[in-house]
């Protein structure tokens, strides 16, 4: 198999681990959302350790790149309280598209942070991105569900955010492993005061279904990182809005979720949006090496 084939193999895999991962999280039940991410954090934590060892990764980052990890983990962690707390709230298809608006900010954020420079035709298709997410958040007083949308694409905005920065450290020359491991680590403590304050007590079916939502998690940081490694995000990103088909089909088959029209219109909008912007950059890089 082609190395370009391997790469829509392990990110499409990834997609479907990530929206297994919203699936148990919704499984858990009515437990707050920071007590869901520092189990889902914890899990990711101890992999990242296991990362660590295997590729002989140092537990030290530069001293000069200290504040960078910690917006990245600051940021990084308001993305998943915010996406969990959409899961629990919204349709799992309206959810996983409010996440995956974080490319689009992620170019947002390279120009506010990284100071890159974005193109005429960049920006429109990000104002396209934005306007398909406004037919799913419907900002109306009569939406039941406004909050927790405006919370689901707030997830969205801080995950780019945390990608940026991510960009960023990896320029900078930190290692994948130890970025994880910091930022996981750094979840858990941040979350840790409020479960010794407020802990809810958990049955063993949402104790499993937790860690099953950490395994989820790490196996698609696995599969994403093997399909980055195989082919060039230029080449295979765009496969990664698969998971809106599975987060559908799931949210169908286990609650009986259908997402209105409107939804699915927002939908189509920013898929389109995430296809012309995968052609655009394909295109603008052809040009750019010839």
């Amino acid at each position: 198999m082609k190395s370009r084939y391997k790469g829509i193999v392990f990110i499409i895999c990834s997609a479907f681990c990530f929206a297994l991962m919203n699936l148990f999280v919704r499984l858990s039940g009515d437990l707050p959302s920071i007590q869901k991410s520092f189990f889902r954090n914890l899990v990711a934590f101890f992999f990242a350790l296991i990362l660590m060892k295997r590729d002989h990764v140092g537990f030290s980052g530069k001293k000069e790149n200290l504040w960078q990890l910690i917006l990245r983990s600051t940021f990084g962690t308001i993305g998943i309280l915010c996406n969990f707390y959409a899961v629990d709230h919204l349709v799992l298809a309206d959810a996983s598209m409010l996440n995956k608006m974080s490319p689009f900010f992620a170019i947002l954020f390279s120009f506010l942070i990284l100071k890159e420079k974005v193109k005429p035709a960049q920006a429109v298709i990000v104002a396209g991105a934005f306007a398909g997410s406004l037919f799913i958040i419907k900002p109306s007083p009569l939406n039941m569900e406004l909050a927790p949308a405006l919370i689901g694409l707030l997830g969205g905005m801080s995950a780019g955010a945390a990608y940026t920065f991510v960009r960023s450290l990896g320029i900078r020359g930190e290692k994948g492993p130890f970025i994880v491991c910091f930022f996981s680590g750094f979840s858990c403590l941040v979350t840790l005061p409020y479960l010794l304050v407020r802990f809810h007590g958990m049955t063993w079916a949402q104790l499993g279904f937790l860690l099953l939502a950490g395994l989820a998690a790490a196996g698609g940081q696995f599969t994403i990182t093997a399909a980055y490694c195989h082919a060039p995000a230029r080449e295979i990103s765009v496969y990664d809005y698969s998971q809106i088909i599975f987060s559908a089909a799931l949210g169908f088959v286990i609650f009986g979720q259908v997402p209105d029209r409107f939804s699915v219109l927002g939908y189509v909008m920013i898929c389109a949006m995430a296809v012309v912007m995968f052609l655009y950059n394909r295109k603008y890089i052809q040009i750019s090496v010839q």
